[in-house]
């Protein structure tokens, strides 16, 4: 049932509006952020089309074709098993997935040749195209003569982070449901009830997941906790005046080559920290805050720092983000970060 997901409350309305006056399309694009779920509602949609005890226009969730439907043994690094659709334990709803971001062109032909034929077992097929942008020409040129013939008893379902990568011929034969980001309190009050994160882990994970659940869920908070520490002892050299010889201890360590990996997450981080600053500089009540389980250690530090200071602060960071786009000198970008940071 749709009510087990959570949140996109328009996207629940319009899919159950389809099912309720028996139109469901036969080609959907599913948009939106990564981490919104939209592969769970693409296989709650495909419960509801081949349960056998629907209640009202949606699926049970408990009959044995619902549960089917969730089942999917996942292919192990055998790009020849990306080739071809991947079925669920139901034999009527099938995946196709990428392989290093790649949709093969071999898994759109299956999905023309099954596509052709009747439900074995339920009241329609159903073929979910995960990371649907990574179609190239020629796979979506095959998607599309799909489309285009496609018998009314099979849907495709199209799940992209990116529609506008797809052809413009794709898109105008789909119906497109958009999925949105949740608010922090709800995706909080989500983790807390589900059982998934409890007290400051899900009001921390729901803040830096920005509304995403997937997301939330991934995050190893110790991790971000780990360089968020060592971030703060930048905001700290920055707001009591800029001690200059930990700043560029700060920019050595960050900037080394054997933490390249670190380097964006940290930089992350430091811009969270300063927004967080910059906030409780304005007077923002603690509703805002990412790292509110810092609060009292950012307000003290938040006294000694303006708006207008924290604002440039944040200024810089955007501007070291646009060079990371070029082959800069972290090192030396770092070191130069900081320093200006500190003459603000």
């Amino acid at each position: 049932m749709f009510d087990t997901l959570v949140g996109n409350g328009r996207a629940k309305e319009t899919l159950r509006r389809m099912l309720g006056q028996g139109r469901v399309p036969g080609a959907l694009l599913f948009a939106g952020e990564e981490g919104l779920g939209k592969k769970l509602f693409a296989l709650e949609l495909s419960r509801a089309l081949n349960c056998r005890e629907r209640r009202g226009v949606e699926a049970c969730g408990d009959c044995p074709a619902c549960k089917r439907v969730g089942r999917v043994q996942y292919p192990a690094d055998d790009k020849d098993e990306y080739k071809k659709i991947i079925w669920t334990e139901h034999s009527d709803v099938g995946l196709v997935l990428p392989y290093n971001r790649n949709i093969y062109i071999h898994a759109v032909r299956d999905i023309e040749r099954e596509s052709n034929f009747r439900p074995v077992e339920g009241a329609a097929r159903i073929f979910i195209i995960e990371n649907a942008e990574g179609m190239s020409e020629a796979s979506s040129n095959a998607l599309l003569k799909t489309l285009e013939e496609a018998p009314p008893t099979s849907h495709i379902i199209l799940i992209t982070s990116r529609p506008a990568s797809l052809l413009p011929t794709i898109r105008s034969r789909c119906q497109t449901v958009r999925f949105a980001p949740l608010g922090a309190e709800e995706l909080e009050g989500y983790l807390v009830k589900s059982g998934k994160r409890a007290g400051e882990e899900a009001s921390l994970a729901a803040q830096l997941s920005g509304g995403r659940p997937g997301a939330a869920l991934g995050i190893n908070l110790d991790t971000y906790r780990a360089r968020r520490e060592a971030m703060f002892v930048v905001v700290e050299a920055l707001a009591s005046g800029g001690d200059r010889v930990q700043l560029l201890r700060s920019a050595e360590e960050m900037g080394d080559a054997k933490n390249k990996e670190e380097y964006e997450p940290r930089l992350n981080a430091l811009e969270i920290l300063v927004r967080d600053l910059w906030l409780l500089s304005l007077g923002a009540g603690d509703g805002r805050l990412v790292n509110r389980d810092l609060r009292e250690r950012l307000g003290r530090l938040a006294t000694g720092v303006t708006p207008a200071r924290a604002a440039r602060w944040l200024s810089r960071i955007e501007e070291l983000r646009g060079q990371l786009a070029v082959n800069v000198n972290r090192r030396a970008a770092t070191d130069a970060l900081f320093l200006r940071m500190s003459a603000d």
